[in-house]
């Protein structure tokens, strides 16, 4: 089958190829086969071609979480799905025994692991996937958004909703705007009624954030000091919530930001993950610090329904062919997205 590989980590997206001739996938007794239609980028998939210290994959490597397809073959105990539905899947793989997967906290797993980090991914003709991570895509429903949603809206959701315990009419922070998760963030933080405030990087984004929903955006290019006009924007009163996974670069004026007894969730660190933290602003102000990964299968299927009733609506920035899949990273890598890069694999 085709697929985009890796064989080796490597700082450049020189390393990925296109080749025909990867042994094509067989689904195991649990299991489906989904023909891929769509896959779709994560920074994730830029973390895991450099690679870190105990990651330790099976080269080839294909990358991509996201997708969505067709099911072409079922394993012999998979029973509620058939050949020829449409879908998309949490791409978190859990182990099903442990007490936290016992408990429906498989985001808790030790064991777990993502399609596109520590096991093959989508950006193929076919990926297998575990039954039990399926959702079928409603007909009609775009295959490109659906290929779009799952990592960044299951992501966000629970960052928000669970681990962030985000409540109506609250001030929520989102430090960032182009990102699928940012993107995300702005309309499920919307959805549950709170007053959205963004950072983004060019006037650009901060115009696309507010046509997304956005309440209030600062370009941090014309405001350096972001976190006053922040603070001064709450009437000195501060964020409830701020949502950053920028990490290094911003952690200490996200913190500015925050009221007496606010909270900042992250769920990544892409600018690194060393940040200077003042000890007595967290004290001082009882601020709370939540990381928080993935989500539940219960997040994801609550967060997927609202996707596909419109409630949600994934963000794509550009659709590349597979040929071209090193452009769309380089494109990723640029910084000038405004929500997910796509790569058309079969439509």
């Amino acid at each position: 089958m085709r697929a985009i590989v890796f064989r080796h980590h490597d700082p450049s997206p020189e390393v990925y190829t296109l080749v025909d001739d990867m042994p094509q996938p067989q689904p195991g007794p649990d299991e489906v086969l989904v023909r891929v239609a769509y896959a779709a980028l994560n920074r994730l998939d830029d973390f895991v071609r450099i690679g870190w210290k105990g990651l330790e994959l099976v080269f080839p490597h294909i990358p991509c979480s996201d997708f969505s397809g067709e099911i072409v073959a079922v394993g012999a105990g998979v029973t509620n799905w058939q050949p020829g539905q449409r879908v998309t899947a949490n791409p978190l793989i859990w182990c099903g025994g442990c007490r936290a997967c016992l408990d429906g906290r498989v985001n808790h797993c030790r064991r777990a692991c993502l399609i596109g980090e520590h096991v093959r991914g989508a950006c193929a003709d076919f990926v297998v996937v575990p039954a039990r991570n399926l959702v079928a895509v409603p007909d009609g429903y775009d295959m490109r958004l659906a290929a779009a949603a799952s990592l960044v809206y299951v992501t966000a959701w629970h960052s928000l909703m669970v681990a962030g315990n985000l409540r109506a009419a609250e001030r929520v922070l989102v430090v960032g705007a182009g990102g699928g998760v940012n993107t995300a963030s702005v309309q499920i933080a919307k959805l549950a009624g709170a007053s959205v405030y963004v950072v983004a990087g060019n006037a650009e984004k901060a115009e696309r954030a507010r046509l997304l929903g956005a309440d209030w955006v600062v370009d941090r290019t014309a405001e350096p000091e972001w976190s006053r006009a922040v603070f001064a924007a709450t009437h000195r009163e501060g964020i409830d919530l701020v949502v950053d996974n920028v990490g290094q670069a911003t952690w200490p004026s996200s913190l500015r930001t925050l009221r007496v007894g606010g909270r900042l969730v992250t769920v990544g660190g892409t600018s690194g993950y060393t940040a200077q933290i003042p000890i007595n602003l967290i004290f001082g102000r009882q601020i709370r610090l939540i990381g928080s990964t993935m989500g539940t299968q219960a997040d994801y299927l609550t967060v997927m329904d609202l996707v596909f009733q419109g409630k949600l609506t994934p963000v794509v920035d550009s659709v590349f062919p597979i040929q071209e899949f090193r452009r769309a990273i380089e494109h990723m890598l640029a910084g000038d997205m405004f929500g997910k890069i796509v790569i058309e694999v079969n439509p």
